[in-house]
């Protein structure tokens, strides 16, 4: 089993739903703010304001999941159509146990204790999510993983009865993405289960989701039915969509633009109307942790 990222938050840096946190061991997690040093490992220096989560309300309301509308309050007035239990995931391709894992197993499996993971994601715009969830590295171990995988592809679950968006060719379905296996093996990378410690809410991704904070929102593939090993790059939905303006990677780098507008700054969700736009950080804030994965790739090529 992969080595857990230990994290030293104190009693201090905690502020909303401080009942439910008080209460549980904060293993993972944290935002770099403005002006602030992005180190997160060994002695963070984390800034109580950088460490405040949305509220749920923020988190609940504001989504994308495209099967259910491309609103962003569509997934909130739709989702509660998807059907989560029973739920299973299928893994497969260069693996030593293939098969369908069922929720209930995986949890039992590898929930040693609540863990709490305070991660940052950003698209256009950003906001602090408390995840309850494990390393995906242990759902793969579980599976023994082979020696000649290079990847990790994921697809989302397809059902046209529960999920109106797929009615209309936004993209193709069933949605699907995919990881680096030393990407998918990196503590940061989890599997979320709730938020807050509920459940997570369908239109959030139930009944378990991909996390990958250091990636644009769309990497991290939502209620999630199939894993695969395999050693060929896996394709995306995204990048399919429209190969110039989504790379595979997909990492936040504020140095390169989409094509149609800049992604040197993005806008806080929750700071209101007129919330002002502050710089993007480089991996989202988690360079110290995740940077040596890319060490001589030319980033701008590989976007």
């Amino acid at each position: 089993m992969a080595n857990r990222w230990q994290n030293t938050l104190s009693e201090n840096d905690v502020t909303p739903e401080a009942a439910f946190l008080n209460r549980r061991q904060i293993m993972a997690g944290g935002v770099a703010g403005l002006g602030l040093a992005s180190g997160l490992g060994g002695s963070p220096a984390l800034a109580q304001e950088a460490l405040d989560p949305n509220d749920y309300e923020d988190i609940t309301q504001y989504n994308n999941y495209y099967e259910f509308g491309t609103g962003k309050d569509d997934p909130s007035r739709y989702a509660d159509q998807l059907t989560t239990t029973p739920w299973s995931v299928k893994i497969e391709g260069m693996v030593d146990k293939p098969g369908d894992y069922a929720f209930e197993d995986i949890m039992k499996a590898v929930t040693i204790e609540d863990r709490l993971y305070r991660f940052r994601c950003v698209e256009a715009w950003s906001m602090v999510v408390p995840w309850n969830g494990f390393e995906l590295a242990d759902l793969l171990d579980m599976a023994g993983v082979q020696s000649g995988a290079k990847y990790v592809a994921f697809e989302t679950a397809l059902r046209p009865d529960e999920m109106p968006g797929v009615k209309f060719p936004v993209l193709e379905w069933p949605y699907v993405e995919g990881l680096r296996l030393d990407e998918a093996m990196h503590p940061l990378t989890i599997m979320a289960t709730g938020i807050y410690g509920n459940d997570i809410p369908n239109q959030n991704g139930a009944p378990l989701r991909l996390v990958v904070p250091w990636k644009y929102g769309f990497k991290s593939i939502k209620s999630v039915v199939r894993i695969t090993l395999t050693d060929t790059q896996p394709p995306t939905s995204w990048n399919k969509a429209n190969p110039r303006e989504y790379g595979f990677y997909s990492n936040v780098n504020p140095e390169v633009d989409h094509p149609r507008w800049s992604q040197a700054t993005e806008r806080p969700i929750g700071g209101g109307l007129f919330a002002r736009r502050v710089p993007t950080l480089m991996f989202n804030g988690y360079e110290e942790e995740v940077a040596s994965l890319y060490s001589g790739m030319d980033l701008k090529a590989n976007f």
